[in-house]
């Protein structure tokens, strides 16, 4: 007679155990507490421009380029009861170093105006970032440094400006996709402070932002990726000093030769803006903004030659 075995026992599969565990000790590096709202600016607010704009890029080397802008359209003056434009035009002269640990960018305009950019990776995880303006006008000219530093699973950043400007943030990732931030800010020339906490919440096809400041300042916005080439966004800002509320909606379309983006928000107001590119080096800009309220209608042609 054969001996009955019993069968061994079958483990049982829970939803909980098919879940992978969170490694708290491996959580991904969150972005810069100031770029919080980066997908959906990129949707909500494309660089509309009116009139005519033309830019010309020509590399001279791997590292060293020139670059040529023209600009030719109104500027508005502000008026009780309508508004104003008159025609204007203005060149810009660029020059650009691009190194893999240094970024140097200069520009020149026929105002006087002189602007400077720098970028410099001190070590593997702190960088240099700082910003200037140089201008005739008095008390106009200003300059801003920035020292970001990139931890595991961190960001903090330390900013120093002219006129007694100092702001410090830190942002820190709790979940794979969850990060927490806070940040503080003093001017002594304008005697003001101020304290801010954010909230980022990011997945393979969403990214939902939150944003509060002692100034005020109520920030929402929520991205929904569609498909690689296709997302939609929205945002709400509440200012509680002032009480203005604006809520907007766009969107962001990657086709194979061009890019079109456009929103729409509370305030009747209407852009679009068609990047197209024609050929190797060559880009066409189409960009158009209507306010149905104020009755203001802008409409600018460009192109953009070189990369």
């Amino acid at each position: 007679m054969a001996t009955l075995v019993p069968p061994s026992p079958t483990s049982v599969t829970t939803p909980a155990d098919e879940k992978q565990k969170v490694d708290y000790l491996n959580l991904p590096c969150p972005i810069p507490y100031e770029e919080i709202h980066r997908e959906a600016f990129m949707s909500l607010k494309p660089e509309l421009f009116e009139g005519m704009r033309f830019d010309f890029t020509k590399g001279l080397n791997q590292r060293f380029s020139l670059s040529h802008s023209v600009v030719m359209g109104p500027t508005e003056i502000p008026s009780q009861s309508e508004i104003v434009k008159i025609p204007t035009a203005q060149y810009e002269f660029g020059a650009n170093f691009l190194d893999p640990k240094v970024m140097l960018l200069g520009r020149v305009l026929t105002d006087g105006r002189l602007n400077a950019r720098l970028k410099i990776d001190l070590t593997e995880n702190l960088t240099l970032k700082a910003n200037a303006q140089l201008t005739t006008e008095p008390n106009m000219s200003h300059g801003l440094w920035n020292f970001d530093y990139k931890g595991k699973d961190y960001r903090t950043q330390l900013q120093l400006g002219n006129g007694g400007l100092f702001g410090a943030s830190y942002i820190q990732s709790v979940s794979p996709h969850l990060s927490l931030g806070g940040e503080v800010f003093w001017a002594a020339e304008h005697l003001k402070s101020g304290i801010g906490y954010a909230a980022r919440y990011n997945t393979d096809k969403m990214v939902a932002t939150g944003q509060v400041a002692s100034t005020g300042m109520v920030a929402l916005s929520y991205v929904q990726k569609v498909s690689e080439k296709v997302s939609l966004a929205s945002d709400f800002t509440y200012n509680y000093m002032s009480r203005d509320v604006t809520a907007s909606v766009g969107y962001d379309y990657i086709l194979r030769q061009c890019r079109l983006r456009g929103k729409i928000d509370s305030n009747g107001v209407v852009g679009a803006l068609l990047e197209e590119r024609l050929n190797m080096g060559l880009n066409l800009l189409l960009s158009a903004e209507i306010d149905h309220v104020k009755k203001d209608y802008k409409f600018g042609f460009g192109l953009t030659v070189g990369e």
